[in-house]
């Protein structure tokens, strides 16, 4: 039975079947290829590194496929790597992919519940309508989808486990700020980011698709939220409008990608508590990997700030 990441220790030496979910090449000083890579099960992921790697094996290590390893575990920088030793073949189609992959700690009907009830909550008929016609749209993949490839939310569930949290946030501040409109909150708070499951390919070892790449997926749920209004006969409605100005606006500066700021009270309050909800989330799952009394890595997507893990 394989040992799982999460109990890897310093200086052992581990054969285990792992996930292969990031693959780099690279050229060591003395010109010969290596491989960076990121293997995992559903405990933890690790990074290891595959020297004097021959070309037929590159060619057959591909993300989101199985294979046997045969590890040396050591410590860089701090954090347990792995060196690979050997590589063998795994018949794919025997692969439980359950016990590889990464997925919300809450279940499917736990995170439909969470967003139907928001849904209910929402009183203007026009709102409702529209945000509802959206979620049928998407279907199932709302609740399979993570929320990005590697910052955060970057599981199976994990769009709808971002949205969940961010709907707690979101009652929670109109009840304590009874000027903020719920109705237009939740609403942009559900569709906010329904457009990455358009921008990235799949569930599982997900990467950023065609249109993705080329679009992002504030465009891509603009696009469809207007295409939505008109087959409703809401093209003209002012709930149309400003629930696309959220979405547009919701990572809050030009520089992180939305094309317009906010202009609503309710699209302020989104991306503050989209930030919130997302930052919460990564910060966790590096505190995750280090010990009381120490520091996490710098944090590309939080300026590259480190944090401390306190006793």
């Amino acid at each position: 039975m394989n040992k799982k990441v999460i109990d890897y220790k310093e200086g052992e030496k581990v054969q285990a079947d792992l996930l292969v979910s990031y693959c780099e090449r690279g050229v060591a000083n003395n010109g010969k290829p290596y491989l960076n890579l990121v293997l995992q099960d559903n405990t933890k992921s690790i990074d290891a590194k595959l020297w004097d790697v021959k070309p037929a094996l590159e060619k057959e290590l591909e993300v989101g496929k199985v294979f046997n390893f045969d590890l040396e575990i050591n410590i860089y920088k701090g954090h347990l790597q792995a060196k690979v030793l050997g590589v063998l073949p795994v018949i794919q189609s025997e692969v439980d992919m359950s016990e590889f992959v990464f997925r919300s700690e809450s279940s499917k009907e736990e995170l439909q519940t969470g967003i139907q009830e928001a849904l209910n909550m929402i009183e203007n008929e026009k709102i409702a309508k529209i945000v509802s016609a959206v979620l049928n749209h998407y279907a199932n993949d709302v609740y399979e989808y993570p929320a990005a490839a590697k910052i955060h939310h970057n599981f199976v569930g994990g769009l709808a486990t971002h949205t969940n949290g961010m709907i707690k946030l979101g009652i929670a501040i109109c009840n304590l700020y009874p000027s903020i409109d719920r109705d237009y909150l939740l609403g942009g708070i559900i569709l906010h980011d329904l457009g990455k499951i358009d921008e990235l390919t799949s569930s599982v070892v997900t990467e950023y698709s065609t249109q993705g790449k080329l679009l992002g997926h504030i465009s891509i749920l603009d696009a469809i939220l207007y295409e939505t209004g008109k087959e409703l006969d809401l093209e003209d409605s002012e709930e149309l409008l400003l629930l696309r100005h959220m979405v547009l606006s919701h990572h809050g500066q030009y520089e992180f990608g939305s094309p317009v700021r906010p202009e609503t009270l309710e699209a302020e309050i989104l991306n503050l508590i989209d930030n919130i909800d997302a930052r919460v989330n990564t910060i966790e799952k590096a505190l995750n990997d280090v010990e009381q009394g120490k520091f996490t890595p710098k944090l590309f997507s939080l300026d590259n700030r480190s944090f401390y893990k306190h006793k």
